[in-house]
């Protein structure tokens, strides 16, 4: 315990460095200007100064600052309270010049204290000319008599009235005050239907350990959807909060649920300790906490016994029904998490990585597998591999996921995009994209390939509306998708005030920069269209490009930009893959009739997945009636849309 018999008392205020510390007024001044401080790094200031140059135990601390029936994450609570603190007097936990830390122990204010006295108040006008000290000590029952003898009788019922006014107002802030007491209370009971998991804090103090804290995050919020009636914010749209220093119900409020679920997680060796606590948004107040230590050969279970116990506490646990138990090794399932932590980062081949040893670790691992498969589709759609190299190895390890584990949405979702970009099966896909949605009806992937299958077929309402409920089940996963749905039917001023619109929200969005500079495009709009395209270089960290496209419009408009654009691919080509599509649209572009058409058929052979779009790019309007045109959407299998 902290020796307090050599603690400061404190005459006045204390003042250190630039800042001064108001008792009265419970402040904290830097030069005289008010510090905004919360009320707890604000109590953990006073805590150490009231001690300064000795250690304050987290001990200490935990017994001044949280009573013994609040039941808190401490270690958390305490984390953010000091680094509050920190920030307020811009001090540094590696360089410290006021609050040194002692890991795992506590505190210290090590920084030069003065103490500054109160003023004294001031004396009546006799008194101050009267040095008699008698006077001093009578002057105030002498005043007072004195004043009293001489107010008039006029004035004394004016005095009346003004204290009948003011019994009149404080019986008003005491009703205001019961009243608040009363909707305070109503939001302490208030029921939590919804839910947001924000990521949780990696303590370990090595960054390499930020896989595990957001790969617990996500495995939370999924077993938090399966095993509850909650509605639960999907991981994309609380990942924006990831670190945020922002006051929870603001967070709830603009994520519109009722409750937040935040913790931390710390990892030493094989050993394992995560915290996580549930806080009624509308009253900011916590309802439930728990400590989790384990080894991480038990970290496979840990999300669904949390959930599970979460949901009780909510009275909204669901029944599952109990699927059959599945081994999944340890080795294998920090693999994965890793494989997620790139792949959400769109580092494929990082992830790739990961997923494969994964399956070279436990080869029955479905979840592994659908990894697999996603990291080779989506290195095809994106260009970064040739789909000849990658379409092969996606469809096996789909098949390979869904035969081991048909209960997987994952698997199910895998399957049909490999059904979708590499097989042109388009009701085979579509039964695959329903099966997962089915499976895991808050799963938003599926539904935003319902939308592009849709839109292969021309179906474009039934695309929009698919889009759409994406979105609803997870709006930050893709922001841009329903610009590029609007694109695909040719609602070029739709797609253009969408972009815009989520653009407004994340100005470096760059997808939906990329969905505004193609409706800009498609419907001629130069003045604004070369800027825009600049502008996503930019986002995508090129600022020589966004040079080299303001110039090249300046000199000869869309041409000269076409033309720049063509020959950057070809310079590419000729180290790496670049699909024949994206040469072949900016020689339609620029006339090139024929290349183009070469070019088509020649991503026909390699079944390149931007032929999925070759109908929706009005450039390719003037080739319809070509003969070598229509046999490449035949062979694909579209309904011809000419």
């Amino acid at each position: 315990m902290l020796d307090t018999s050599s603690s400061r008392a404190t005459n006045g205020n204390p003042r250190f460095g630039v800042f001064e510390v108001d008792l009265g007024a419970r402040e904290l001044r830097k030069k005289g200007s008010r510090v905004k401080l919360q009320q707890q790094p604000f109590e953990l200031l006073m805590i150490l100064l009231e001690h300064p140059g000795q250690v304050v135990t987290r001990e200490d601390l935990r017994q001044r600052l949280w009573p013994a029936d609040v039941y808190v994450d401490f270690d958390r609570g305490l984390n953010k309270a000091m680094v509050k603190l920190r920030e307020a007097l811009g001090d540094s936990s590696e360089s410290p010049i006021y609050v040194e830390t002692l890991p795992r122990v506590g505190y210290r204010f090590i920084g030069p204290i003065q103490t500054v006295a109160e003023p004294a108040p001031a004396l009546p006008l006799e008194v101050a000319r009267n040095g008699n000290a008698a006077a001093v000590a009578d002057a105030p029952a002498a005043q007072a008599a004195a004043v009293s003898s001489a107010v008039p009788t006029t004035q004394r019922k004016i005095q009346w009235r003004l204290a009948l006014g003011f019994v009149a107002v404080l019986l008003a802030v005491l009703a205001l005050g019961l009243n608040w007491a009363r909707r305070h209370r109503a939001a302490l009971v208030a029921p939590i239907r919804s839910i947001a998991v924000i990521p949780l804090d990696n303590l370990s103090g090595d960054p390499g350990q930020d896989y595990l804290a957001a790969g617990m995050t996500d495995e939370l919020t999924t077993m938090l959807a399966k095993n509850s009636n909650l509605r639960v914010v999907s991981r994309t749209s609380v990942m924006q909060y990831k670190g945020a220093h922002q006051p929870l119900p603001q967070i709830a409020s603009a994520l519109g649920v009722d409750g937040i679920l935040e913790g931390s997680i710390e990892r030493t060796g094989d050993k394992v300790h995560m915290t996580i606590q549930l806080i009624q948004a509308r009253s900011d107040s916590h309802v439930w906490a728990e400590s989790y230590d384990r080894n991480v050969n038990d970290l496979v279970t840990l999300p669904a016994d949390a959930a599970k116990t979460i949901a009780k506490k909510l009275n909204a646990a669901v029944v599952v029904q109990p699927a059959p138990a599945r081994y999944v090794n340890p080795e294998a399932h920090d693999a994965v998490l890793r494989g997620m932590y790139f792949w959400y980062a769109s580092k494929y081949d990082e992830a790739g990585k990961y997923f494969q040893s994964a399956t070279q670790i436990q080869p029955d691992y479905a979840l592994a597998w659908a990894g697999v498969s996603m990291y080779y589709g989506a290195s095809a759609v994106s260009g970064s591999k040739d789909p000849r190299e990658a379409f092969g190895p996606e469809e096996e390890a789909a098949k390979k996921a869904v035969e081991l584990d048909d209960t997987l949405a994952e698997a199910h979702n895998a399957m049909g995009a490999s059904y979708l970009f590499h097989d042109w099966n388009w009701d085979a896909a579509l039964r695959e994209f329903d099966r997962a949605i089915a499976l895991d009806p808050k799963f938003a992937e599926p539904r935003y390939l319902r939308a592009v299958a849709f839109a292969t077929q021309n179906r474009f309402d039934e695309a929009v509306a698919a889009q759409k409920e994406a979105d609803e089940a997870d709006p930050f996963a893709r922001p841009w998708a329903l610009s590029y749905v609007y694109l695909m039917a040719r609602r070029y001023d739709e797609a253009a005030v969408e972009a815009r619109q989520k653009l407004l929200a994340n100005p470096n969005d760059a997808g939906s920069q990329g969905a505004l500079v193609l409706a800009l495009q498609s419907s001629r709009q130069g003045v604004e269209w070369a800027p825009a395209l600049a502008r996503m270089y930019e986002m995508n960290g090129d600022p020589q490009s966004a040079a080299a496209v303001r110039g090249a419009f300046q000199r000869g408009g869309f041409d000269a930009v076409f033309t720049w654009q063509l020959h950057v691919l070809e310079q590419k080509a000729r180290t790496s893959y670049v699909s024949p599509v994206e040469i072949a649209l900016l020689h339609m572009q620029l006339g090139h009739r024929e290349e183009a058409l070469a070019l088509l058929e020649e991503g026909l052979q390699q079944r390149a997945p931007g032929l999925l779009w070759l109908q929706t790019y009005p450039q390719f309007d003037v080739v319809h009636g070509d003969e070598r045109y229509r046999a490449i959407v035949k062979k694909i299998g579209m309904p011809p849309a000419y």
